[in-house]
């Protein structure tokens, strides 16, 4: 065997040994954080049987607190704080087909006789064993409607979000805003790509984390989301990788530039984003069906995908949206986008004017 032959040969070698080593961490991972959301319920269904066989009161829990505290003191987690989250786990989540030993001995009458069935589908075994235990707690308190807590499951595993990222994602209604673009994606791309590539846009984008004054230009916006790359990609979502802003194209000896080029990692494919202040005019279909085209021709590999153009604005129409799109070529979306989250009607009529504000200054200082 060659010398090259020989080093390529151990590359392979070595890059496959790093990829089982990287796949058996992250099983690892998985595996305790398995056990820890057992443990945790089971602990919650033994209280909970407890609770309704014994009469077991309320000061009960922070007695147990205080005595694991005190013949396990080198083990975390067992605050009384944490374990009434236990007793609540279980309590929304009854119908996890763990098999709890300790509570089987006490009584299985007490198991699984308290829950509807919708939560049997939503959330099964794996999908919740998959999750953080602080990711659990947080979705308990912050999201009640049980399909919605589904879905910020699936996200979280799926883009490996952590608290913090949850935390964000749960006060910006993420699951409220995913797949509501306005698309030819039905029409200009196979099934089931086209669900798959509508999922990942939203509408609207939320870029709370710009400061511009109200008469900004697009390229000020522009300059701000590539400053704030980061958070920029947190909020177009996994799989966004940059590749460019005004990315230079050329055709037929005429320059062009797009204002922003991103390439999808999962969908594979290029994904070009065009900025628009103020409402959206049907010509802008127009100019990012040439783009994709263009880009389709000068950028994309054989095995990738067709490009997708997402036109932002701040005021899309749908309907004229739709129209514009019907005699596209390439697969485009149009999406809006908030620099701030307006307030819910219901918040705004409980605050007060700047003028009752002033007048309760003045009170005070006469």
């Amino acid at each position: 065997m060659s010398l090259v032959r020989h080093q390529a040969s151990y590359r392979e070698a070595l890059a496959e040994i790093k990829q089982r080593v990287r796949h058996a961490q992250a099983r690892a991972v998985l595996a305790v954080n398995a056990e820890l959301i057992r443990l945790y319920w089971e602990i919650g269904a033994l209280i909970d049987a407890r609770q309704k066989q014994e009469g077991w009161g309320a000061g009960v829990i922070p007695q147990l607190a205080r005595d694991l505290h005190n013949e396990l003191p080198e083990e975390k987690g067992f605050s009384e704080r944490n374990i009434k989250r236990m007793l609540a786990f279980y309590r929304e989540y009854p119908n996890l087909d763990f098999v709890p030993q300790a509570v089987a001995q006490i009584g299985k009458t007490n198991q699984m006789d308290t829950h509807v069935p919708q939560a049997v589908a939503l959330f099964p075994t794996a999908l919740m064993a998959s999750v953080p235990w602080g990711h659990h707690a947080e979705l308990m308190s912050k999201v009640k409607d049980l399909p919605s807590r589904q879905w910020y499951m699936q996200a979280s595993v799926e883009q490996g979000w952590s608290r913090s990222v949850l935390l964000m994602q749960i006060e910006t209604s993420a699951h409220t805003r995913m797949g509501k673009a306005v698309s030819n994606f039905g029409q200009r791309l196979p099934s089931p790509d086209s669900d798959l590539v509508q999922q990942t846009l939203k509408d609207p984008y939320l870029f709370d984390f710009l400061t511009l004054e109200a008469d900004f230009h697009e390229r000020e916006l522009e300059t701000g989301l590539v400053a704030h790359l980061e958070k920029f990609l947190l909020e177009l979502g996994q799989g966004f990788a940059f590749v460019g802003r005004q990315y230079h194209l050329a055709v037929s000896e005429k320059d062009f530039y797009l204002d922003l080029l991103f390439y999808h990692l999962k969908l594979r494919c290029y994904v070009v984003i065009e900025l628009k202040r103020g409402d959206f005019k049907p010509e802008y279909a127009g100019k990012m069906n040439f783009y994709c085209s263009v880009v389709d021709d000068q950028l994309r590999h054989p095995g990738d995908n067709p490009t997708i153009g997402l036109i932002l604005c701040q005021q899309p129409d749908r309907i004229l949206a739709e129209y514009a799109l019907r005699g596209m070529d390439k697969p485009i979306g149009v999406s809006s986008f908030e620099l701030t989250r307006a307030l819910p009607d219901s918040l705004q009529s409980s605050l007060p004017s700047i003028e009752a504000i002033e007048q309760e200054l003045e009170g005070g200082s006469a």
